[in-house]
């Protein structure tokens, strides 16, 4: 009898708990579990910047040797490979005896490319890939209209989908794994090595930050189970969502979300669990609706493609900006006459992490206060973020820069006022200023 054996490749679902694609794979008798090291997601991009900065890097790290161990426990081995998906994933398809290559399914431009690569390598040694989606809350299947018909309007997309579309239910983590006799587990590189292929280094902890963010499924689980059971803040968490200082006043799942530790179904079940022993309210709802806007950002990258990265995204009408290096290097560093502007920018740069709130604000200053393109600002993001997501990052930046699915024009944040009422009495900037850093008056 023969033995039906699939490679699975686990991209940005680095989990065991409700992964559709993983899943896929189980249907075969046995599955070989590899992580790849896509030395471009470590390349620099064409604002000078490497796209994946440290806080990032060691957060995947983490998330592999956390899914390593996950793995192992459930009597399987994980593959942890550098390099190029398409050279890699077919020698190992070859060398294993799989006919199938199964990985979540991306939905932007670089990654599509790297699909589109891998596919036809795979195709080349006899072998066929599958990409299953798995990155949203609802499935794109169960859309009430075609991806080209998502409205450009955020309110007239979440009405729809919240009166015809239902979330699937979750699939639970398998209880055991079984891979090939001889598959044994490689090695998770070290932070210092991979850090140092990019001239990187590791800056020192920060107390003053929101959270010792850790990477991993088994993280992710802790943090859900402190903010939903343990401290019950998501009954709070419309009320304290626009927060800047402390671990609680949102739930911070950002990060575990983006590199697929935890899926926003798992997180939306655990919210309906929390309203049926718990309580309702408007800050359980409000939390689904925040899932809801992160499914938006992927739907818009599905339907306008490269778009949403280009200049003037999807406002061909809109004014061009500048990429003034001076300005621009003293908005990433906090050296702007903003001191609310300034304290954001510096917990993002020796954090990984800024709030929904600061993004927002920081975002409009660079663009309409420095006239600077969006896609500069969009870029150190990028490098710096812990829960950098190509589709959120992209629709979040062209929203405010104007050039996206805002339905008001020039939409420009008044940061001085927006400071007065989220930090009224400063502690956050106080918390965030320094006396090191010259402010730049230009």
């Amino acid at each position: 009898m023969s033995t039906s054996r699939t490679l699975h490749w686990f991209r940005n679902d680095l989990r065991l708990d409700d992964n559709p694609a993983l899943a896929e794979a189980l249907r075969s008798n046995e599955v070989v579990p590899v992580v790849v090291l896509d030395d471009r997601f470590w390349s620099e991009d064409r604002w000078g910047h490497v796209k994946t900065g440290p806080f990032r890097t060691r957060f995947v790290l983490e998330s592999i040797a956390d899914l390593k161990a996950a793995i192992e426990d459930a009597g399987g081995s994980l593959l942890v490979r550098q390099g190029r998906p398409e050279e890699i994933l077919p020698s190992l398809m070859e060398q294993w005896g799989c006919t199938t290559l199964t990985a979540q399914a991306e939905h932007t431009p670089e990654e599509l490319d790297i699909e589109a690569a891998v596919a036809r390598t795979v195709q080349e040694v006899g072998g066929t890939a599958r990409w299953i989606e798995g990155h949203t809350l609802f499935h794109p299947d169960d859309l009430p209209m075609d991806l080209d018909a998502i409205p450009d309007i955020f309110t007239q997309f979440r009405k729809k989908v919240e009166k015809h579309s239902e979330v699937r239910e979750c699939i639970a983590a398998p209880t055991a794994l079984s891979c090939p006799d001889g598959l044994t587990s490689d090695d998770v590189p070290s932070l210092n090595d991979m850090l140092a292929q990019t001239g990187q280094t590791m800056p020192p902890a920060d107390s003053r930050g929101v959270l010792p963010f850790k990477g991993g499924a088994s993280e992710a689980r802790a943090r859900l189970k402190h903010y939903f059971w343990d401290s019950k803040k998501l009954a709070v968490y419309k009320k304290t969502r626009n927060g800047l200082v402390g671990a609680d006043y949102s739930s911070k799942f950002s990060p575990w979300l983006a590199h697929g530790c935890i899926s926003p179904r798992r997180i939306a079940s655990e919210v309906y669990r929390f309203e049926d022993n718990v309580e309702a309210n408007d800050s359980t709802y409000w939390l689904v609706f925040e899932l809801i806007w992160r499914d938006y950002f992927r739907f818009i990258a599905m339907k306008f493609g490269s778009r949403i990265f280009h200049r003037k995204a999807l406002k061909p009408e809109s004014a061009n900006r500048g990429t003034q290096r001076p300005a621009f290097e003293a908005w990433k560093e906090g050296r702007t006459k903003d001191a609310f502007v300034n304290a954001n920018m510096r917990e993002l740069a020796r954090t990984g992490f800024m709030s929904n709130r600061g993004r927002q604000n920081v975002a409009s200053y660079l663009v309409h206060d420095l006239g600077i393109d969006w896609r500069l600002g969009a870029s150190w993001f990028e490098h710096c973020l812990l829960d950098y997501d190509p589709a959120s990052n992209a629709g979040n930046w062209i929203y405010v820069a104007g050039v996206g699915n805002d339905p008001r024009p020039n939409r420009k944040f008044n940061t001085q006022r927006q400071a007065e009422m989220y930090d009224g009495d400063g502690k956050y900037q106080t918390l965030w200023s320094t006396d090191a850093l010259e402010l730049d008056v230009r």
